[in-house]
């Protein structure tokens, strides 16, 4: 099929690539001229592991294109999917201005009869409102939601191989064309999901809230247990096993960030507002997560009763997950602000998250090209984001580096035994303190 894609951001640059590496001809349309020509160039404005790869790829061999011409980009295609941002405004609700603008645009250019394809995270009744702006275009649209289900950090793979495909339409033609255009998609016999726009709409801020909850869930639990002298992990294993539960996202640490999970939350509570809802309980997972954001330096600040002032600290980890540059809500941000207002020093690396850090802060703190490069003549060290590479070091090297011979652990990277052992003093999350032997 020819497809389109406005928006070349994280959700809208994965689609329009893996779309285009089925076969399909995909135009990504986006009104920022240097990034699509930044595009055009090979380079990538995110950091998505295979997503360099793929681009390449298929723009090599005429599948995949970028422009800034809307009308040109949307000629001729089949579909024409909304990938646009949809950031948080003031009140928590999601600023709907951009998706807005890009249906009046798709009106006033469509060149033919379309389906319009809205896959940007929005408010139940979203789709609603497009379609009436979409009832004076020159052709006849036809109007469906899609949400995407992308992790970062594994968004080629969930493209490509998604849990299910959810379309939200209103005529059933409508779902069997993009059934049609998921198929190769689906060939592992995973449910391709048809609901009303509305259900499809609120179908996805119920999945990330619901993942919220297990994340701020199991880190109350671990200030529980920390308090109480049990194991979070212990726990965690003794829950997780229960089938009715599972593991993914049961594992605690220094809360969660990101571009989703903060904002779909804020906007479930707003929407349930305007609904006349209830929302207790998502207002809650917002501020445990808020609160647990803080932990990791009230750790430090109750290790160290003089005070930090004048101390050095190494952090390993500055996005808000491994596997991605993204530094949204991460928690890092929040331990870092903390660490300088009191007057202690930040030495930081991360693999990928340093050059948008350095945009946000610039010298305040200081950038280490290595993990053992942040340890140079730092007290003690801060883990806030698990990426591979931080989790089996030489703890006798540690030992020797830090001075106060302290690990401060955001992601319960670490056994504490062998920490001990080191003669490191070890603070996790939902453990209690391990100290050297004697």
């Amino acid at each position: 099929m020819r497809l389109a894609i406005l928006g070349t951001g994280y959700v809208g640059l994965v689609t329009g690539t893996c779309f285009s590496d089925f076969g399909n001809t995909v135009a990504c349309i986006d009104k920022d001229a240097a990034k699509v020509e930044g595009l055009r160039q090979g380079r990538i404005p995110i950091y998505e592991p295979g997503l360099q790869e793929l681009v390449e790829r298929n723009t090599r061999e005429g599948r995949l294109s970028f422009t800034t011409d809307l009308p040109a980009g949307i000629k001729g295609a089949e579909v024409v999917f909304i990938c646009v941002g949809t950031p948080q405004a003031a009140d928590g609700s999601a600023d709907l201005s951009i998706v807005f603008d890009v249906v009046r645009s798709i009106r006033d250019h469509v060149d033919g009869p379309k389906i319009v394809v809205i896959k940007s995270t929005v408010p139940v009744g979203t789709n609603d409102k497009a379609l009436e702006i979409l009832k004076d275009a020159r052709h006849p649209v036809r109007l469906a939601s899609n949400p995407e289900f992308l992790k970062e950090g594994a968004a080629i793979d969930d493209c490509l191989r998604p849990d299910r495909v959810v379309v939200g339409v209103r005529e059933a033609a409508t779902g069997e064309t993009l059934k049609a255009l998921y198929a190769p998609f689906l060939r592992t016999e995973k449910p391709f999901l048809m609901m009303s726009p509305l259900s499809a709409e609120m179908t996805k801020y119920a999945a990330n809230a619901m993942l919220a909850t297990k994340i701020s869930f199991i880190n109350e639990m671990a200030n529980l247990c920390e308090r109480a002298g049990a194991d979070i992990n212990d726990v965690r294993r003794g829950m997780g096993h229960d089938s009715r539960i599972g593991f993914q996202f049961l594992f605690p640490g220094a809360g969660y960030g990101g571009s989703c999970f903060p904002k779909d939350i804020r906007a479930v509570v707003s929407m349930a507002g305007e609904f006349g809802a209830g929302s207790d309980l998502m207002r809650s997972v917002d501020l445990v997560n808020e609160n647990q954001k803080k932990v990791l330096g009230a750790k430090v600040a109750s290790h160290y009763p003089g005070g930090i002032a004048g101390k050095t600290f190494a952090i390993w980890g500055l996005s808000f997950k491994p596997r991605t540059d993204d530094i949204r809500e991460a928690p890092s941000l929040v331990l870092i602000d903390s660490l300088l207002a009191a007057g202690a020093r930040c030495q930081a690396h991360d693999p990928e998250g340093m050059p948008n850090v350095r945009k946000l802060l610039g010298d305040r703190i200081t950038y280490a090209q290595s993990p053992l490069q942040a340890l140079d003549g730092a007290d003690a060290l801060v883990v806030v984001t698990e990426w591979s590479e931080f989790r089996t070091p030489d703890f006798g090297v540690l030992a020797a580096k830090l001075r106060d011979k302290v690990i401060f652990d955001g992601r319960n990277l670490f056994d504490p035994a062998v920490v001990s052992r080191a003669g490191l003093t070890y603070h996790s999350i939902g453990r209690v303190t391990a100290k050297p032997p004697g």
